[in-house]
């Protein structure tokens, strides 16, 4: 035994090298998209990230930033590495668990001990089991990113190991210490992700087996369940936010009823809690109850790894950078904690998208510390629904138009009818468990039909003579030929058959950390990625089977091969396989070692702006990596990025009034109480007819911040709130001072206007377009605002006319623009500077690498665009030579090869054409019209889940059909069109 125990932890250890050895060699050396960003600045300065947060991530990545020392470029790779080696470690304790649970299949001799051939295929069973979970494909992914579902896995994996351990000490005293760091684990694993609480009722259902012998009954079990619940609720909203807000609740009596100083309600309740625990321990250890006694130890312990969540107050205290929602107080740290922002979504009973409200009614109130208590500005409002509406399980809740036009995808359901039980159980069974779960699940064991976003499943037998090049030259088009599903499946019933019990408790951990996510989330019909990796610890549970399917598949080949020792060997070797061809098939495109499109295009993003700059963006993917720029590699701290959405909220916009770094607070004259939250929120166009042609942008701001009562309407509440009484807005220019201050190229200069007038477009102006508004009135053009040229065009106001295009940033100046087509100036030498000077383009030109959805549907695109758009104002201004020069500089770093052409890319063909490259021209013509006839015959067939392929491809079509027409190539634009119409009539 013991030399079998040393093997087992040495093969082990072997398998984690192994893994760590993959992850970095493929890790991102970047910040890579979405929260990535994020997640490296705020751990690598201990700053605030989106609530929940995830303090204990945030600790450890603060830890291995150190390693970096002086150079901040290591910062990235090393935090991303973090994620690497919880992933290895979740490999290992993959491995270790694995051959626990075959040691008891296979092991029947008294001593436990396992002969030499029970040895080998032990062993082999944990090492395919675990190396097919390194290379699965969702896990994979978060392995080599700094995100916290590497962390997350790790200690799902450790809990359920730990479990195992537990199960098989006789000491009853040291089964407990098991317990006990089973809980601190699940403590600390809060301050990463709530996703390892899902593995309680798998771990209660080992506790109960262990202890009941021989005893086990429905009523037993039923009992288990329903405690493993009970405990997953008391973490969940009895420990998370219950404890913060019960101590909440006990700081806004103590100082707005009794009167004592911030901070006293807190301490009376700390006080009264650790006296309740200490004496329920005196009482345990008085009574001889040493249950009561570990479960109360337990939940210390479960308290003490939550306690990481303390250094969220403790850092928003000092008012960090990044602090978002601002929960420095116990007040707002509960709606950190709560994510109340996110709002939410109904699980078991409640409207349908269908329902009408019919009242509101007054929620929790909404506290701000004021200057001696909490002070009430707002109170949650909560929709009141027709009874009729509300229903069992509604899965079909969403009112927003886009989301009832997907949910029609699914379901055949009419807008104003309330959909049925049985059309709530067709979305969630086809949609958010067939496509959102299961479509994942067989991507990870048999194969992932490529990267574009709704991407099916590569069965082993499937056509590919009709496959787009964008599908089949996907470095994503991964072929496992189902032998993951079938090992799988193998082990699964050879456990099933021969080790009930924990064949039963392996499904907890499949069920919980998969199907029930998937019912738990709710989803809406579209998502703004894949979201997979949601599920890894229910791939890690199928991993288990896998590696048990060695065992199985080695009993079905017993009559064949009749020596054990080399039936184990033979079987291990075979199955080997499978992971081989994992490995084999996901390499080129999980390895990242060579990306670093994210932190340039947000470095080209930052360099588009003139010193000292405001420039507002859109989310996550057009911030984060900007926040990791600044924050991390100090790159432009001088911009002010200040986030759209953000700017919605009170204590971001706190934030933009307070100093970052070399960047002074923002020019925004509203006071806070002209924003808390509540206030000011949505103001709805309501026209006086004194002011209908137009008002002063600064006359308006200014009684926006005096509460005027001439703008004000009387809500149904009897709360009044403002409104805005025209559309139309003008700002005086002082064109002297324009001039003086330099900001308007020379060549413009006669073109600065006295007074900028526009129309806002808008019913309605949320909080965001006060506060942009707010800053052009007070600015007075001392600071340069620009708008990413991602920014939505309804979030402009109709500004165009006054933007000027620098590189991928538009700049609003007191310069109305000439042609009134075109979406701001383009500033040519200026741009020309920015883009072929001052630009990044690190390994766009390397075929090798792999360039996911997320990038190529996005900045490619635009970034070709605005290389478009500065090659024809060149041409414009008859400087053929320095347009030809622009657009060869752009297909040379973003070459067809490594970025294939996209559908800005026909803007290209007639300026080519025009500068003496017609055969490059020509060229593009021809591939893309190839391309785009082959896509819309293959989306055409493959339903409504891809109308934006197909919508990217008729726009594609389009612009090569005006562009054959400007060769005079009629026939080939008459060919172009009939193809159009052939698809365009069949997609309407």
């Amino acid at each position: 035994m013991i030399q079998f125990n040393r093997i087992n932890n040495i093969v082990g250890w072997m398998v984690f090298v192994m893994a760590t050895l993959v992850y970095g060699l493929t890790i991102e050396p970047t910040a890579s998209f979405w929260d990535a960003g994020e997640f490296i600045a705020c751990a690598y300065k201990l700053l605030v990230p989106h609530p929940p947060g995830a303090p204990f991530f945030l600790l450890i990545g603060r830890i291995f930033s150190l390693f970096a020392g002086d150079d901040v470029l290591k910062v990235a790779p090393l935090i991303n590495f973090l994620s690497g080696l919880m992933s290895s470690g979740t490999v290992l304790f993959l491995f270790w668990t694995i051959t626990i649970l075959a040691r008891k299949l296979i092991v029947k001799s008294e001593d436990g001990q396992p002969s030499a051939g029970q040895s080998l295929l032990i062993l082999g069973s944990g090492v395919v089991g675990a190396l097919a979970f390194t290379f699965s494909d969702s896990f994979w992914f978060s392995a080599v990113e700094a995100e916290v579902y590497a962390m997350s896995s790790f200690f799902t994996a450790f809990v359920f190991w730990a479990m195992l351990k537990w199960e098989s000490k006789t000491d009853r005293a040291a089964a407990d210490k098991w317990l006990i760091l089973i809980a601190y684990m699940i403590g600390l694993s809060i301050g990463v992700h709530l996703l390892n609480l899902l593995a309680v009722p798998a771990l209660a259902f080992i506790y109960y087996y262990r202890t009941n012998l021989g005893k086990i009954s429905t009523k037993g079990v039923v009992f288990t369940f329903v405690t493993s619940a009970l405990i997953i609720g008391i973490i969940l909203w009895g420990i998370i936010p219950g404890l913060p807000s019960l101590a909440g609740r006990f700081e806004v009596f103590f100082i707005n009823n009794i009167g004592l100083p911030f901070g006293s309600g807190i301490i009376i309740f700390l006080v009264l809690f650790l006296a309740a625990i200490i004496y329920g321990l005196l009482y345990s250890h008085k009574r001889g109850n040493q249950v009561l006694n570990t479960a109360l130890l337990c939940f210390i312990f479960i308290l003490i790894g939550y306690s990481s969540y303390l250094i969220i107050p403790i850092r928003s205290t000092y008012d960090p950078t990044i602090d978002e929602n601002d929960p420095e107080n116990i007040v707002s740290f509960v709606s950190y904690l709560k994510r109340e922002q996110y709002g939410d979504r109904p699980l078991l009973y409640g409207p349908q998208f269908s329902g009408e409200v019919i009242d509101q009614k007054e929620g929790e109130p909404r506290y701000v510390k004021g200057k001696d208590k909490y002070e009430i500005v707002d109170y949650k409002i909560e929709p009141v629904y027709d009874p009729k509406d509300m229903a069992l399980l509604p899965r079909i809740y969403s009112p927003q138009p886009q989301h009832i036009q997907e949910y029609k995808k699914w379901v055949d359901i009419q807008e104003g009818q309330k959909p049925t039980m049985g059309q709530n159980l067709s979305f969630l069974f086809n949609y958010q468990l067939g496509h959102m779960y299961w479509r994942y699940f067989l991507w990870n064991f048999v194969g992932r039909d490529g990267d574009v976003q709704q991407s099916g499943v590569l069965w082993p037998v499937e056509r590919t003579d009709n496959l787009p090049p964008r599908v089949a030259d996907s470095k994503a088009r991964n072929n496992f030929y189902m032998l993951p599903l079938i090992l799988g499946l193998i082990g699964l019933f050879f456990q099933a058959r021969k080790d009930e019990k924990n064949a039963f408790i392996v499904g907890l951990i499949f069920f919980f950390t998969g199907i029930a996510i998937a019912l738990y989330l709710n989803q809406p019909p579209i998502e703004p990625r894949e979201r997979d990796y949601t599920f890894a610890g229910s791939f890690y549970a199928f991993c288990i089977w896998i590696g048990l399917g060695v065992i199985g598949l080695a009993a079905l080949l017993e009559k064949v091969i009749r020596n054990y020792t080399t039936r184990a060997l033979v079987t291990s070797v075979l199955c080997l396989i499978v992971p081989i061809i994992m490995a084999v098939q996901g390499w080129d495109d999980h390895d990242r070692s060579d990306k670093y499109n994210t932190v340039d295009s947000a470095k080209n993003l930052l360099s588009s702006c003139a010193p000292n700059a405001i420039l507002f963006t859109n989310g996550d993917n057009d911030t984060f990596p900007l926040w990791y720029a600044q924050e991390v590699e100090g790159f432009r701290t001088d911009v002010r990025v200040a986030v759209l959405s953000y700017l919605n909220t009170d204590w971001y916009l706190d934030q933009m009034k307070r100093r970052s770094y070399k960047s002074a607070p923002l020019p925004i004259s509203l006071e806070n109480e002209n924003y808390r939250q509540g206030t000011n929120d949505y103001l709805p166009f309501m026209e006086k007819p004194q002011v209908k042609a137009g008002m002063d942008l600064k006359q308006f701001i200014s009684l926006v911040k005096q509460n005027h009562p001439i703008l004000q309407v009387a809500a149904q509440t009897g709360k009044p709130f403002m409104s805005f009484p025209t559309k139309n807005f003008f700002l005086n220019v002082n064109k002297e001072a324009v001039i003086k201050s330099g900001i308007v190229p020379k060549e413009r200069e006669n073109q600065i206007v006295d007074q900028m007038a526009w129309n806002i477009g808008k019913s309605a102006l949320e909080k965001k377009h006060l506060a942009i508004l707010d800053i052009l009135a007070t600015n007075d053009w001392k600071r340069p605002v620009y708008f990413s040229t991602t920014v939505s065009s309804s979030d402009f106001m109709n500004l165009q006319p006054y933007f000027q295009l620098e590189g991928l940033a538009y700049r609003i100046l007191p310069v109305k623009n000439q042609d009134a087509e075109a979406e701001g100036y383009v500033a040519k030498d200026l741009m020309y500077d920015n883009m072929m000077k001052k630009f990044q383009w690190r390994n766009l030109d390397n075929p090798r690498i792999f360039y996911d959805e997320s990038f190529i549907s996005q900045l490619p695109p635009n970034t070709r665009d605005k290389f478009y758009r500065l090659a024809a104002a060149y041409l414009a201004s008859n400087n053929t030579a320095k347009a030809k020069e622009v657009m060869d500089y752009c297909f040379k770093v973003m070459p067809d090869k490594s970025i294939p052409y996209d559908y800005y890319t026909p803007q290209f063909i007639e300026p080519l054409n025009k500068v003496g490259e017609k055969q490059k021209a020509l060229e593009i013509m021809d591939k893309l019209e190839q391309r785009t006839a082959k896509a819309l015959a293959y989306y055409s067939e493959q339903g409504s889940l891809f109308d934006r392929e197909m919508q990217t491809n008729f726009i594609t079509l389009q612009q090569l059909i005006f562009a054959a027409r400007a060769l005079g190539l009629n026939d080939r634009a008459s060919k172009m069109e009939q193809t159009f119409m052939r698809y365009y009539g069949g997609n309407q």
